[in-house]
């Protein structure tokens, strides 16, 4: 019983081209083809299926470079449509919480899960059975990796996923070397480029090299973080599952538009739309701000127009998440650095000194303060049921020609009852 108390098993759960797998959902027809995902304003290609991949499409490969590959090979082509990716997300990681409430979301397909509540003997079949339950009740495949640390868990999920059964435990396994010398460098957790020329510079190149390295060494020659990973590659944690999400100190949305923008009214509607998008994202976690920054940028390739950047901060009266409150004070600083007769590519807003709200009176509250926390109140709740800008300001304007481009956006919102797919019986 000892072994089972004392022996730390941490499993990372990673979804396979998660973007991909999400588009797939709903669309059968697709599950055996080439699939690409872009990135906003169908920029970059952010996700690809494995036929993708063999393929030779490059990850963050410009769409217009891979085009060509693309059209001959009949490969699909998804605008990004985050607000599906992020529930399909929420529900993974609900579905992980069955196994044990001690998670740490570490990205939106990523999560690491502490597993010492069972045996060693028993480990490698929960792995398989979490996998074959996320896939029944959310259809999103995973890979999955298990060993003693959070660095050794990344290593056997980096395995996992050219395996065909997705799951390799590295629990029980005394001797890790000879694993460790097929990881290059570059694929340990933690090790940028940098840090991989550093490395490379001194003989390192796989992940064997790196636990096997003097603490002595790394710690002179590289920081405390490069120390914890070697330690961690040797089996003894050093880095702990961060189950508690700390509150965010800044909140920001910012957009490249679709088209250029010249007209101060079309970039007006799109500082306020994002003014909105902020408002109703720190409400959701409760918080409020106390200063609010609008930054504006054209294109450094455009030399015909001039570049042009600038930005401005507005401390509030008082902290707020008040949407029609932060409305103004962003317009207030968009009139301060606006100028005619540059083609804006980018704009954003940023609230920040963002604390905890109380809800509590003041001295300065008042029965019209109470009645504005109503109506945002009423207004998430209407835009959470029928999807977000259900209810907004008119100043956010409708037609918004300045979007994001998003051609092959598939229009699917599983947050949005109205958005739907539709079953047709005859």
């Amino acid at each position: 019983m000892s072994s089972i108390q004392h022996t730390r098993k941490i499993a990372l759960i990673d979804c396979n081209s998660f973007y991909v797998s999400c588009e797939r959902l709903f669309n059968p027809k697709i599950r055996k083809k080439p699939v690409v995902v872009l990135s906003n304003n169908d920029g970059c290609i952010i996700s690809r299926s494995n036929e993708a991949k063999a393929l030779g499409i490059k990850m963050g490969e410009p769409y217009f470079k891979e085009k060509e590959v693309i059209i001959k090979n009949d490969v699909q082509v998804f605008s990004s449509n985050y607000s599906l990716y992020g529930d399909i997300s929420r529900r993974v990681m609900r579905t992980l919480k069955r196994f044990n409430s001690d998670i740490e979301v570490y990205s939106i397909d990523e999560a690491f899960l502490d597993l010492s509540n069972f045996s060693d003997n028993e480990i490698e079949n929960v792995g398989h059975e979490i996998r074959s339950i996320v896939l029944k009740w959310t259809g999103i495949p995973t890979s999955i990796g298990i060993a003693k640390t959070k660095t050794l868990s990344k290593v056997a999920n980096h395995i996992a996923k050219k395996k065909q059964s997705g799951v390799v435990s590295l629990i029980g396994i005394e001797n890790v070397d000879p694993i460790l010398e097929k990881v290059e460098i570059n694929d340990v957790w933690g090790v940028g480029k940098q840090l991989t020329k550093f490395y490379h510079q001194n003989g390192v190149y796989n992940a064997k090299q790196l636990k096997n390295k003097s603490n002595t060494w790394i710690k002179k020659s590289s920081n405390v973080l490069s120390s914890r990973t070697a330690m961690e590659l040797k089996g003894i944690p050093c880095i702990d599952l961060e189950t508690k999400s700390s509150k965010r100190k800044s909140c920001v949305v910012s957009r490249s538009f679709g088209q250029k923008v010249e007209k101060y009214q079309e970039l007006k509607e799109a500082i306020v739309g994002y003014a909105l998008n902020a408002s109703e994202k720190i409400r959701s976690e409760s918080l409020v701000a106390k200063s609010i920054t609008v930054f504006v940028r054209t294109s450094p390739f455009q030399n015909r127009y001039g570049f042009y950047s600038n930005s401005k901060t507005i401390d509030l009266p008082m902290t707020t998440n008040n949407s029609i409150e932060i409305v103004k004070a962003a317009l207030n600083a968009l009139e301060a650095i606006f100028k005619n007769g540059y083609r804006y590519q980018k704009a954003g807003i940023m609230l920040s000194h963002l604390s905890e709200s109380t809800n509590s009176k003041n001295l300065f509250s008042s029965e019209r303060d109470e009645k504005i926390n109503s109506l945002m109140k009423s207004i998430d709740n209407t835009n959470y049921r029928y999807g977000r800008s259900t209810l907004s300001l008119a100043s956010a304007g409708v037609h918004k020609r300045w979007s994001s481009r998003r051609q092959h956006y598939s229009k699917i919102d599983t947050a949005n009852f109205y958005s739907l797919p539709t079953i047709k019986t005859t």
